[in-house]
């Protein structure tokens, strides 16, 4: 399907905003429209605002994020609030999992937990397709909120298919993935099967972001951490990449994060994005000499310190700001989510400094 006609995109005045001039390479500047670096939170929509857990009480969040009108709230709440530069959608990495028909749910304290893990190569070919059709509420919620966004973009999420694997293989969170890259290396095959199956669903649901109004897309990688360079080289990067494939058309910029990735940068740039995330661990300068030119970076505000005094804190912004100055364009953002517990105006305080300084 191609661009709704709704799309801003498609808009006879659109003119990129500064989060999407950014992804595409330019600096802030007057001339370009844009006089500040953007700065977005990734899990900007979610516990720490006390609105949106007002929103949540009595309702699954599974369920939430397959309402159309909740989700869209809830995308829309730190924009308001905070005045980031972007929204992003807000949904679960387990979401096309789920539309997919697989039993899964979400399980207070610990995240993600499925009904049945897929360990076998019978497991992996017992995976059912995603119905196209089983997509239309996040078309739907995309649509609510880009309608509402105005000039703000809104990026489309999606989990990375070596992430949705480890729920799969796991049976829910894991610090180590150990089952996971067991069956990478026990039983090729199966597992060039699951991340195919992975990767197909994920392009699918972000596909239908992009195409009902996302000016953006990014892949998370929550778990690629755990894998060694040549683990995620040969049997990861690869379907990450075709995750992606149906999206490369129309048009938008993509950005791939990961968490503990520092050694992966190279790799992770060469799945054909625009941007590469980058967590508090690698200074910004580091990691723009890793990815090389032709990148923007995003990141890396050191999610710990949103609890430390504001002098602190202040004084890493700016270093991650100078630091940034490597790459070739920055989107400011956390090293990783929001805590829950963090104050909701310490954000909006961020947001007002580095607009502040170009």
């Amino acid at each position: 399907m191609p661009l709704h006609p709704t799309h801003p995109a498609l808009a006879d005045d659109y003119t990129p905003p500064p989060l999407i001039q950014a992804y595409r390479g330019r600096r802030p500047s007057t001339a370009s429209g844009a006089d500040y670096t953007p700065v977005w939170f990734m899990r900007q929509a979610g516990r720490s605002l006390p609105e949106y857990r007002e929103l949540r009480v009595g309702t699954d969040m599974l369920d939430t994020c397959l309402n159309p009108e909740l989700a869209s709230e809830i995308t829309l709440q730190p924009v308001r609030r905070h005045g980031v530069d972007a929204g992003i959608f807000f949904s679960d990495i387990v979401i096309p999992v789920k539309l997919a028909g697989v039993g899964v749910s979400i399980v207070a304290g610990r995240g993600p937990v499925l009904e049945h893990p897929v360990r076998t190569a019978a497991d992996v070919a017992a995976l059912p397709p995603l119905d196209p059709g089983a997509l239309a509420p996040i078309r739907e919620a995309v649509a609510l909120t880009v309608a509402q966004l105005g000039a703000t973009p809104l990026i489309g999420f999606a989990g990375a298919p070596y992430t949705l694997a480890s729920y799969l293989v796991e049976g829910g969170p894991s610090k180590e993935q150990l089952k996971t890259r067991a069956l990478m290396h026990s039983d090729p095959a199966a597992w060039e099967s699951l991340l195919t199956w992975c990767a197909d669903i994920t392009g699918a649901f972000l596909t239908a972001q992009i195409e009902a109004g996302a000016s953006a897309g990014q892949l998370f990688d929550s778990w690629a951490g755990s894998l060694s360079l040549a683990d995620y080289t040969e049997r990861v990067a690869p379907f990450s990449a075709r995750a992606l494939d149906p999206v490369r058309g129309l048009g938008v910029p993509l950005v791939h994060f990961g968490v503990g990735t520092g050694e992966l940068l190279a790799a992770m740039r060469g799945i054909g994005v625009d941007a590469v995330g980058v967590d508090w661990r690698l200074p910004l300068d580091e990691a723009a000499r890793r990815v090389g030119p032709g990148f923007t970076l995003q990141g890396n505000i050191d999610p710990a310190l949103l609890q430390a005094p504001w002098r602190v804190l202040e004084a890493h912004i700016d270093d991650v700001l100078r630091r940034g100055r490597a790459a070739r364009a920055h989107v400011v953002n956390l090293g990783h989510g929001v805590p829950p517990d963090t104050d909701p105006a310490v954000l909006t305080r961020i947001v007002e400094h580095v607009h502040a300084h170009a």
